[in-house]
């Protein structure tokens, strides 16, 4: 009897340990295995725009390198913060993930939300979109010198618009006044629902200076009817590489850009976050996304997990400052 227990015994521990060295050998090879089901990429903002047009082929893209299907969703609302939120408190697992844009650094700020850049792990910067100032193509104005002298000589008298208060394209140019020591309240900023109506409130004489992207002024300068000055970026646009940058017109390093970017929730595991950055990478340097976002004239701007963090560290900050001068921070 005790000998057969002995035996029963060394079966059971044999048992025991041959499951536990099964487990232990699952373990890597499901870590391996993802993603094992769909991925949700949530958008902040609605369906039909630039950002919604940049999510959805990211994630067409996205389900090639990693093959499984990449769903597109929109969580609009709260100027961004629903749908930034919404990424933020997934699961931590690599099946949640999101575009977030440049609004991350600049919500906190007014107040509205605690999230910042920091609230992420961050995956992949795939696109920036430097502001530009543009005029009408019948404006005096023959480069950014001439009209910044006319702005300081006439403080008050040109407008601006582009976005709503306190938007990326008010603190572009807030930004710029202030770095060329030009009170910003020297361009009264007037609200508008985006680029689009404010390019046409200006090309109809309603405001002077449309400080937006150039992929959003794009028809207009194509149609002879809006002029760009500058471009607010460290390098030329690839869209018209003969419109200068600050600096080399005015000797000036203030840049501003709208950007989007893939990032996970905090806490998502490093092989997770490795694979999906691999695949990021992989995809915005596809022809397939470098083509489709020359036809929109979107700039593709790509940055690792780290770079992307310090990206998004030093734009917050910038935001941050300009929103403080222009008295829109809270």
């Amino acid at each position: 009897m005790r000998a057969r227990s002995r035996r029963s015994f060394a079966i059971h521990v044999a048992a025991a340990l041959g499951g536990l060295a099964v487990f232990a050998a699952a373990g890597p090879a499901a870590a391996q295995g993802y993603p094992a089901r769909p991925i949700t990429l949530i958008v902040p903002w609605g369906a039909g725009g630039g950002t919604d047009a940049t999510a959805r082929i990211v994630g067409s893209l996205l389900e090639k390198e990693l093959g499984q299907p990449v769903t597109v969703v929109n969580r609009t609302g709260g100027s961004g913060v629903v749908g930034h939120a919404a990424i933020a408190s997934a699961a931590p697992d690599g099946y949640t993930i999101g575009l977030a844009t440049v609004e991350i650094g600049m919500m906190h700020w007014q107040g509205l939300t605690e999230l910042t850049g920091a609230s992420y792990t961050p995956i992949g910067l795939v696109n920036a979109d430097p502001a530009g100032v543009q005029v009408r193509a019948d404006a005096p104005y023959k480069n950014i010198t001439e009209l910044l002298a006319a702005i300081k000589a006439n403080p008050g008298k040109m407008k601006a618009s582009g976005t709503g208060q306190g938007g990326i394209w008010h603190l572009a140019i807030a930004g710029l006044l202030r770095d060329q020591k030009i009170d910003p309240a020297a361009v009264p900023w007037v609200p508008s629902n985006g680029a689009a109506p404010g390019l046409q409130d200006m090309v109809a004489g309603g405001v002077d200076i449309a400080p937006v992207s150039l992929p959003e002024a794009r028809s207009l300068i194509d149609a002879g009817k809006v002029k760009s000055l500058v471009i607010m970026s460290e390098k030329p646009s690839a869209l018209y590489p003969n419109i200068p940058t600050l600096k080399s017109a005015v000797g000036s390093d203030w840049t501003m850009a709208a950007w989007r970017g893939i990032v996970a929730p905090k806490g998502i595991p490093n092989d997770v976050r490795d694979k999906l950055s691999a695949a990021v990478k992989k995809v915005a340097a596809s022809k397939d996304y470098t083509d489709f976002m020359a036809s929109r004239g979107f700039g593709v701007t790509y940055a690792g997990p780290e770079d992307f963090g310090k990206f998004m560290a030093k734009s917050d900050a910038e935001l941050g400052a300009t929103m403080k001068a222009v008295g829109i921070a809270k």
